[in-house]
């Protein structure tokens, strides 16, 4: 039982990225997945989230109309769609699930119990 998280990689300012974020061993569209990051020096905090049972989607301030959150339980992802880009946005990122199917939110870090390993995403010029 695992998830997997990728697509990260060096991106100028304004550019775009999708995350992916893969599960093996267990069907993913049973719980809400979110999408945390954590960049140096800092703590890990969430970005985004999506609901099992009805798609809603929830965004922190700091990304909401610039990140798109998605699910396609054929493939058993979770993508994030991360637009206009910007170096405060530099950051490994990290998707998780308290397996629960419902989102409180962004989610708390200290609340998921199945993490991926992170992929890293970096904003320069």
């Amino acid at each position: 039982v695992q998830l997997q998280a990728s697509g990260g990689g060096l991106v100028q300012p304004g550019g775009s990225l999708r995350l992916s974020c893969a599960a093996s061993g267990f069907t993913l569209d049973y719980f809400a997945i979110g999408w945390f990051r954590q960049a140096p020096g800092k703590e890990r905090e969430g970005v985004s989230c999506i609901n099992s049972s009805d798609g809603s989607t929830y965004y922190a301030d700091s990304v909401k109309g610039r990140f798109t959150i998605s699910r396609d339980n054929a493939k058993n992802t979770v993508y994030l769609q991360m637009n206009s880009l910007k170096p405060e946005d530099t950051a490994v990122y990290y998707c998780a699930t308290d397996r629960t199917p419902i989102c409180v939110t962004v989610g708390d870090p200290r609340d998921m119990d199945l993490w991926g390993k992170g992929t890293l995403v970096t904003v320069s010029s």
